[in-house]
């Protein structure tokens, strides 16, 4: 974690003269950004196998006529197919899996008062009035509308935005590309109901956003957005 540590404080000082008390703020919305590059790839691929999981939808369909009274053979049949053509019905969440380890370590470092048995210096960064290890519960403290509560009313507002453009954008792909028919969930254990809950995951953000220190919270904001304009772009 102290290595961790040591790269957000470099990328802070290289922003310093751009971004001045805020350069540790900056510096995890550049560390995200680069994560997501990184994670970009899988995406791609993501993205690729979603076209090919649509394509295959018409032979879905034959099973489901030929197996229409068997559905534990009908479930088999389907997970043979995509076996066969090798798309995982899963594969999609792979990038967002991979981004995990990075959101708890940033967590884990701004919630933390010492690192190497030394004071966490890391806590004395902020993003405007808003300290980079406190809650929203901290920042009402001074009132809603107090410096550091402005912080996070402007948090909110991004992330109602992101969370109703990507609620519009699930909605239009799940019309234009149904992974499933209505009413055949079972071809794919659980899918059903991921399809269901999808569109809204983006609003358990805002859940997210005031309950972890600032600066995963900031990490969050960030991945997510990107995440939106990313499908925006791979699924038009």
């Amino acid at each position: 974690m102290s290595v961790f540590a040591h790269l957000v404080e470099q990328l802070a000082d290289l922003l310093q003269p751009l971004f001045g008390a805020s350069a540790a703020a900056a510096a995890i919305v550049l560390f995200t950004a680069l994560v997501r590059l990184l994670v970009h790839p899988l995406s791609r691929a993501a993205a690729r196998g979603q076209k090919a999981r649509t394509a295959l939808q018409p032979r879905i369909a034959e099973l489901r006529r030929k197996h229409a009274g068997n559905p534990e053979k009908l479930q088999r049949a389907v997970l043979d197919l995509h076996t066969e053509e090798k798309v995982s019905p899963l594969a999609g969440c792979l990038p967002g899996l991979l981004q995990v380890p990075a959101f708890f370590l940033l967590y884990h470092l701004f919630s933390s008062d010492t690192l190497g048995g030394e004071a966490n210096g890391l806590l004395g960064h902020r993003l405007l009035a808003a300290p980079l290890g406190g809650r929203w519960a901290d920042a009402l403290d001074s009132g809603l509308f107090g410096g550091a509560g402005l912080v996070y009313v402007g948090l909110f507002a991004v992330v109602a935005c992101v969370a109703v453009f990507s609620y519009r954008l699930s909605k239009r792909m799940m019309a234009a590309n149904p992974v499933l028919p209505s009413g055949d969930a079972e071809q794919v254990p659980g899918a059903g109901a991921v399809a269901r809950v999808m569109p809204f995951m983006s609003f358990f953000t805002l859940v997210t956003v005031a309950v972890v220190p600032l600066a995963a919270a900031l990490y969050v904001v960030t991945s997510t957005t990107w995440s939106v304009m990313e499908r925006a772009a791979l699924y038009r």
